[in-house]
């Protein structure tokens, strides 16, 4: 199960934010991404279709249960300007420390389909 929330907009549409395990970018672990965990944000009509894009992109156990991390409105506004709506970054261990810019999503599965590849 994933941490997470989500946000309502004023124009009826919804933005998702879950905390999914990184996958790795190598077999041992090591890697860019391997260690930790992604913020995925998701920009859709409704909960249940943000949670199906995903789960057509090969995340099938993604759950949200509850409302513990909606997304920050820098995040509502970094998803909204992209135009996939489909977003992630690694997760800070802290919120002071620095995070880095947002990614595609076709970069996180990239990433996991070389891993899985060697």
């Amino acid at each position: 199960m994933a941490a997470g929330g989500f946000c309502k907009l004023p124009n009826g549409t919804v933005v998702v934010a879950l905390v999914l395990p990184a996958p790795s970018a190598a077999p041992g672990g090591s890697g860019t991404v391997g260690e930790g965990q992604v913020r995925v944000l998701v920009h859709a009509a409704n909960r249940a279709r943000a949670l199906t894009r995903l789960r057509n992109l090969g995340l099938r156990a993604v759950y949200l249960r509850g409302n513990a991390a909606p997304p920050t409105p820098d995040e509502v506004t970094a998803v909204l300007h992209h135009p996939d709506g489909l977003i992630w970054r690694t997760a800070p261990e802290s919120p002071t420390t620095t995070a880095e810019l947002w990614h595609p999503i076709r970069a996180l599965l990239r990433q996991g389909a070389t891993a899985r590849r060697y």
